[in-house]
C-alpha cells in the first residue's frame, strides 16, 4: 500500500520522504500524499464547482471518525494512522481552495500558505513555529514555480524569499528538503527544483545536515 501511494507523489516529494526517519516515515509518506492528492484536484479539467465539491468531500470525512471513513481507499488508510490533528489537515485543504479565487493577492498567497504549511506543523512536536515558516516558503516557493502569471508568480516569489530560514528539528527533515530545493530553484531562476547534479548534492547536503 505504501509503495502505491509513493508513485502517487512527484520525483521532488520522493526525494524528500527518503530522508524521513524511520519512526515519523509514514506520517510524512500520508502528508506529501494528501497534499498531492489534493493538487491534483486543482489540476483536473471541468468546472471548478465540481472540483470545489471533491476539496469538500475530503473536508468532510476528516471531521469524521475514522472508524467511519470508506473502506478501500489507500490514502484514508494510511491516514487512519496520522499522529498529528485532523484538523491541521482540513486547514490544508483550506488552503488549496484559495488558488480557486480569480486572483492571488498578498492576502490570499498568506492564506494559501499557511493552510498548506498546517499539516507540517502537525507533526513538528515543539517546533510550530519554525515548522509554520518553514511550510509557509515551502509552500509558496512551489506554487511561484507553478504559475502562469508572471505578476502572481513574483509576487508568490517575493513572499517565499521574505525570510531567512529557521532550523528545522530531524524529524522534519523532508521539508527541510523541500523547502530548500524549491528555493534554490527560486534563487538560479530554474524552471524545476531538480535541475541537474547540483540539486541532487544538495538535497544530500539539506538530508544530512539540515542545512
Amino acid at each position: 500500500m505504501d509503495s502505491d501511494l509513493e508513485q502517487t507523489l512527484t520525483p521532488l516529494q520522493r526525494l524528500a520522504l527518503a530522508h524521513a526517519p524511520a519512526k515519523t516515515r509514514r506520517d510524512v509518506l500520508a502528508l506529501l500524499a494528501f497534499d498531492s492528492r489534493l493538487a491534483g484536484v486543482l489540476r483536473q479539467p471541468g468546472e471548478p464547482i465540481l472540483r470545489q465539491m471533491k476539496l469538500a468531500w475530503w473536508r468532510d470525512i476528516l471531521r469524521t471518525d475514522p472508524s467511519g471513513w470508506p473502506e478501500g481507499e489507500p490514502l484514508l488508510a494510511l491516514l487512519r494512522e496520522w499522529q498529528g490533528e485532523y484538523a491541521a489537515l482540513v486547514e490544508v485543504v483550506d488552503g488549496w481552495e484559495v488558488l480557486f479565487g480569480e486572483w492571488l493577492d498578498e492576502q490570499a498567497l498568506a492564506r494559501f500558505a499557511h493552510g498548506r504549511a498546517a499539516g507540517w506543523v502537525a507533526l513538528a512536536g515543539g517546533a510550530a513555529d519554525a515548522a509554520r515558516q518553514a511550510g509557509a516558503q515551502y509552500a509558496l516557493a512551489d506554487l511561484a514555480l507553478n504559475l502562469a502569471s508572471p505578476e502572481e508568480t513574483a509576487r508568490a516569489r517575493s513572499a517565499a524569499l521574505a525570510e531567512r530560514a529557521k532550523p528545522l528539528p530531524r524529524r522534519l527533515r523532508p521539508l527541510v528538503v523541500l523547502r530548500g530545493l524549491t528555493r534554490r530553484a527560486l534563487e538560479k531562476g530554474a524552471e524545476t527544483p531538480l535541475d541537474g547534479p547540483g540539486a541532487a548534492l544538495t538535497a544530500l547536503r539539506l538530508g544530512l545536515f539540515g542545512r
